[in-house]
């Protein structure tokens, strides 16, 4: 791999992989996304730059930043006085990424309660331990939001 950013090689496998799993993405998706992340001073890598440093073909480049960045994970941006697009690791990800998380346990907190709307019997059992998960998720639910009233 020719890289224009110092990048770790071991850090970067770890990163290829451990963003490959937790972000579902495909592998080239997620060594572009991780390369990016070694961008400490924000300079941005070009399109060219990423064809070169992966050795890739510039349809399976460009299929995987338009990937990246409808999922909000990078930025491109355009350069006043240069026709090349930019990219960047999107800054604001950590924050979508845990809005997201929290929308997924109020949802479920939701589907929770309309379950036990539904059922026309009682299960006393079950109803504490679902009880108990509940105040879970809200306990989560209120921590993450704390964190994110901070960023």
């Amino acid at each position: 791999m020719k890289k224009s950013l110092e990048v770790d090689e071991k850090i970067f496998q770890d990163a290829v992989k451990f963003y490959g799993t937790v972000l579902n993405l495909p592998p080239l998706a997620s060594k572009i996304y991780s390369y990016l992340i070694f961008d400490f001073d924000k300079v941005g890598i070009t399109f060219d730059e990423f064809v070169e440093v992966f050795s890739a073909s510039k349809s399976s480049i460009s299929t995987n930043l338009n990937l990246l960045i409808n999922s909000e994970l990078i930025i491109d941006v355009n350069k006043m006085d240069e026709r090349k697009r930019y990219f960047f690791a999107n800054d604001d990800y950590k924050k979508i990424r845990f809005e997201k998380i929290v929308q997924k346990m109020q949802d479920e907190l939701k589907l929770l309660d309309d379950l036990k709307n539904f059922r026309k019997t009682e299960h006393k059992e079950d109803d504490e331990r679902v009880e108990v998960y509940k105040a879970l998720l809200n306990k989560n639910i209120a921590n993450i939001q704390e964190s994110l009233n901070k960023l």
